[in-house]
Order: structure tokens, then C-alpha cells, then sequence
């Protein structure tokens, strides 16, 4: 399966993070979106990202430590699409400046915005809930 993917996530508390090149970045508690795509495998993106012992290889690697995912959306495509989804989320939300988006013309591919607020705007862009188990996020 191929295509995008959008992870809504919690941050408990302020939290300051070392992001690789961008250095230290501080993020406010609350509720993000972070989009991405896997054009070589949907299905073990996702679940690389619920995993907690890996490597940091992309910024939100760096992020997810200190949250907690609470739901998963994907949209399958052969072509890249999370440009054109983070494009529509940058309209609706704040975003982290650079954040996810090094390989792309985007501000960012990291949106801050109310859970609620987050959900309606998902809601629209006509993606299927990934179906995952809460438990192994504390793998």
C-alpha cells in the first residue's frame, strides 16, 4: 500500500526538542497534525512511527518521544500527495517553520491547532482511519 499519511498527536507539556540541523525547537503543549507519505510501504511507515526503539531519521522521529499518537490517517496514492494535504492544513493552522518538509517547497508538514479543530479539517480531506492498537505506542 502506498500514499499519505496523517498522524495526530498530543503533546502533555511545553517541551523544548533537539530536531537535528534546526537545533532546538520549542513546542507548546497541545495537539498536532504531521503529515507524510510512504510510496514504499504505508503500512511499515505507520508502524515504524509507533514504534519508540528506532533510529531518528525524520524530524518527527525526533518529536514523537514526548507525545503520544492518538489517531492515525492514511489515504492511499501512488503519487505523493502529503504536499498538497499539508498545503491545505497550512490554510486552517499554525505551523512548526521547516519542520518535515526538507525534501519539498512546503513551510511545513507540522500543524498546531485544537483537537477538535484538527478533526473537522481531517474530516474533509477524505481519509481513512488507520486502525492501530493505543497499547504499542509504549513499545
Amino acid at each position: 500500500m502506498k500514499g499519505a499519511y496523517l498522524l495526530i498527536i498530543t503533546l502533555p507539556k511545553d517541551t523544548s526538542v533537539m530536531v537535528g540541523k534546526h537545533g532546538i525547537l520549542h513546542f507548546k503543549k497541545g495537539c498536532y497534525a504531521y503529515v507524510g507519505s510512504a510510496l514504499n510501504g504505508l503500512d511499515q511507515r505507520i508502524q515504524r512511527h509507533l514504534r519508540r526503539d528506532k533510529k531518528t531519521h525524520w524530524h518527527i522521529d525526533y518529536l514523537l518521544p514526548f507525545t503520544e499518537i492518538i489517531e492515525i490517517f492514511y489515504k492511499e496514492n501512488n503519487r505523493r500527495e502529503e504536499c498538497r494535504i499539508a498545503q491545505y492544513l497550512e490554510r486552517n493552522f499554525a505551523s512548526i517553520q521547516g519542520f518535515g518538509c526538507s525534501d519539498c517547497s512546503c513551510k511545513s508538514h507540522l500543524f498546531f491547532g485544537s483537537f477538535d479543530s484538527i478533526m473537522k479539517v481531517v474530516t474533509s480531506l477524505q481519509m481513512e482511519l488507520y486502525p492501530f492498537d493505543r497499547i504499542c505506542k509504549k513499545n
